[in-house]
């Protein structure tokens, strides 16, 4: 039997504050910042093509999104306002990225400030 993974019953976009709010039906719930999803994106841009290829994403604390569309029934597409789209979000990524954020927030922070990259949260901008 297959195993079941979690759907989303909702998905919302706050542009002002820029996060998206989504939630899952097994009573998940999760708000993920546009940077975040932006600098965490499934893309061979972000992720590389093989283990060990990812590109760091500096620059990235004002991104936002312009608009998300359905890819299917599995997952979705956004498009930020730093034109890269290529990310296709499926439910499953979504999950992880959301149940994680803590420890992949902090290992992108850890990594902007060995590269010493500005950001806000670092105290640099």
């Amino acid at each position: 039997m297959a195993q079941k993974h979690p759907h989303p019953t909702e998905i919302n976009l706050h542009q002002k504050s820029r996060m998206l709010e989504i939630k899952f039906d097994d009573g998940a719930e999760f708000e993920m910042s546009c940077e975040y999803l932006r600098v965490h994106s499934p893309s061979a841009e972000v992720q590389g093509h093989g283990p060990g290829e990812g590109v760091l994403q500096v620059d990235k604390e004002d991104v936002n999104i312009e608009r998300i569309e359905p890819v299917g029934n599995y997952a979705i597409q956004i498009y930020f306002d730093d034109n890269h789209n290529t990310g296709i979000y499926s439910w499953e990524t979504l999950y992880r990225l959301g149940a994680n954020k803590e420890r992949y927030w902090q290992d992108y922070l850890d990594r902007l400030k060995q590269a010493g990259a500005p950001h806000s949260q670092l105290g640099t901008k």
